[in-house]
């Protein structure tokens, strides 16, 4: 059975497959419904990205972590948020007490974000961003320092994670409630349209899903459900599908189950191609392409003997490639445990580079195309996935069976079965319910100081006295105006910025409008 409930065949063959036509069904890599890769050669002409999630502390420690990534030869940045910043709190308020740089970096202003790229080129630099309900202003830092170092708003490539819907199912760190949140959403793909035309709008999270206990169906249909609901508020806002659909970007996991795993990429390829065209009607092929993110799953990471997560990390990396994944990042062996060290990030990356440079993977596009057993479990997934998106279409799409608790409830279900079985040892983790021992040698984790927060503090305090009051006034009183009517917020939130304004500041402005999302119980 598989991790979705599917039973898995001990043998397939042509018999088993009666639709079983390769050439008819899945077309050639690079060409619809893109079952096979997004890219006519794949990796035969460059590898996939090799994106390492990464930031602790201050912006001064993770700019030393990325300055050294890059050395290692990692091919794009990815910046972790500390858990204020990702809610929308400056350093020093006092819901932040206790978190300042503990998940992630604390960025409070535009001061922190050049620090975090000091040294960094980010004309040249592919940078993706997790965050969520504050990613808009994240993303307007990041253009202001891009255009202090020299760089043209449209040569700024990379990624903001902006997916909010995803954060009441499964993570939590919403601000607005979900129709302001989508609104913001809509406005953030119209000023990146007309502003930063290579950026991706945002990326469309299963990852954060699947950590919290979805299935691969689930994982899928919730987060296609998901980005179905995003184009229904760009194009009521009045984009065309075609305008803004090619930058979309979506993020999924990939566990240790890699058959499963490589046909539930390729089922969800074949599925948004599907969606885009013919409920859509999106003509740009780019449109109907899901290009996606894939991080290794962190969740099946264990405490027990940590040295074994280099092999189960190896396995999931495969999984990815042989998804075919845009970019990747491998998590370090580390992670169950404490930040990762810098020769764990380091290992983690070398597991990338040595499938990319010493196996024969990205000699040939889809190496498993034509496998009876892939095939057949590309079809069940695709099946399955399509089943429950039309459930969630028939509650009034994703936002309207969020607000019922519908994903949240189907998660909960499928995380609790996993526990049942982890507990009666009918599903093997390697050193925690089967094959354990004594003798593990200890582990020194990296700690993060808490005397941060005092320092992140210090710097609000001197960026407050220097700056402009009257002007600071006048640009949170505009975003106020925007958030109001209709205007697009991205425009008055970038003047605020500049205008010294903190990211707690401008966040504050909104909800005094917007208000804050409060979950119903279930």
């Amino acid at each position: 059975m598989s991790e979705s409930g599917i039973p898995i065949a001990p043998v397939y063959d042509d018999g088993t497959l009666a639709e079983f036509r390769p050439a008819e069904k899945l077309g050639r890599p690079g060409e619809y419904p893109y079952t096979r890769g997004v890219h006519p050669r794949m990796y035969v002409d460059r590898p996939w990205t090799m994106r390492q999630y990464a930031g602790f502390a201050t912006a001064r420690e993770s700019n030393r972590r990325y300055l050294e990534l890059i050395a290692a030869g990692t091919t794009g940045l990815s910046v972790a948020f500390d858990l204020p910043t990702q809610m929308g709190y400056d350093s020093d308020a006092p819901a932040a007490h206790g978190e300042v740089g503990k998940v992630g970096v604390a960025i409070d202003s535009t001061d922190d974000m050049r620090t975090l790229f000091d040294q960094i080129p980010l004309a040249e630099v592919s940078t993706s961003m997790t965050i969520n309900a504050p990613a808009a202003v994240l993303l307007l830092m990041y253009q202001t320092v891009g255009e202090e170092q020299g760089a043209r708003a449209a040569q700024l490539t990379g990624t903001i994670q902006n997916d909010v819907l995803k954060e009441y199912i499964a993570r939590g760190t919403y601000i607005y409630p979900p129709r302001p949140s989508l609104r913001l959403v809509a406005d953030t793909f119209a000023y990146c349209r007309a502003e930063l035309p290579r950026w991706n709008t945002i990326s469309i999270s299963g990852y954060h899903m699947a950590e919290a206990g979805a299935t691969p169906v689930q994982e899928i249909a919730f987060t296609l459900a998901n980005a179905k609901e995003y184009v229904r508020a760009a194009v009521d806002s009045g984009l065309d599908i075609d305008e803004f659909a090619p930058r979309l970007s979506f993020f999924f996991v990939a566990r240790t189950t890699l058959l499963e795993e490589v046909a539930k990429f390729r089922a969800a390829r074949r599925l948004w191609a599907r969606i885009m065209k013919n409920e859509f009607k999106a003509c740009d092929q780019r449109s109907q392409i899901l290009r996606f993110h894939t991080q290794t799953a962190g969740v099946q990471l264990t405490a027990q003997q940590p040295e074994v997560n280099l092999i189960r990390v190896s396995l999931q990396a495969l999984a990815a490639v042989l998804g075919g994944t845009q970019s990747l990042h491998t998590n370090s062996y580390d992670e169950a445990l404490a930040l990762p060290s810098a020769k764990a990030a380091r290992l983690a990356l070398r597991t990338q580079q040595v499938i990319a440079y010493e196996s024969d993977l990205t000699a040939t596009a889809d190496p498993f195309a034509g496998s009876y057993a892939i095939e057949s479990m590309t079809d069940d997934i695709d099946a399955a996935a399509s089943e429950l998106i039309d459930r969630i279409e028939d509650m009034g799409g994703a936002a309207a069976a969020i607000e019922r608790g519908f994903q949240k409830a189907e998660i909960e279900g499928a995380a609790y079965r996993v526990a049942r079985e982890i507990d009666a040892g009918e599903r093997v983790i390697v050193g925690v319910n089967r094959f354990t021992g004594d003798g593990e040698e200890p582990y020194k984790p990296l700690r993060v100081d808490p005397a941060i927060e005092a320092t992140q503090a210090a710097r609000l305090a001197e960026l407050r006295r220097r700056r402009d009051s009257a002007a600071f006034a006048r640009a949170i009183s505009a975003i106020k105006s925007a958030a109001e009517g209709t205007d697009n917020v991205l425009y008055p939130l970038r003047d605020a910025l500049r205008a010294g304004a903190s990211l707690g500041e401008v966040c504050d402005a909104l909800r005094d409008v917007w208000g804050e999302y409060q979950p119903r119980d279930i």
